[in-house]
């Protein structure tokens, strides 16, 4: 039954990752589109979380850490070059 649940929340989490892809190509501007891809890293980083807590994978979670630090590292990158530091 509590796997149900976890399945119901990685399908919404998905699907509101596949909703941002919209914004991600339609975004009207280029910090409309940053945003966007934050905003999917982060639904991909809570999908990896829930699938661990499904699968009961320690390692998932080890995985999940390091890609949210390289996310955030990209974002930060990436809004300076938007900026025009870099």
């Amino acid at each position: 039954m509590i796997i149900s649940y976890f399945a119901w929340a990685a399908a919404v989490t998905g699907f509101c990752a596949l909703a941002m892809v919209g914004r991600l190509i339609a975004g009207p501007t280029v910090p409309d589109r940053v945003v966007a891809l934050d905003s999917i890293n982060t639904m991909v980083i809570a999908l990896m979380i829930i699938l661990s807590l499904v699968y009961d994978s320690v390692i998932m979670v080890d995985v999940a850490i390091v890609y949210a630090a390289l996310s955030f590292v990209g974002t930060m990158f990436i809004a300076r070059h938007v900026e025009g530091g870099v």
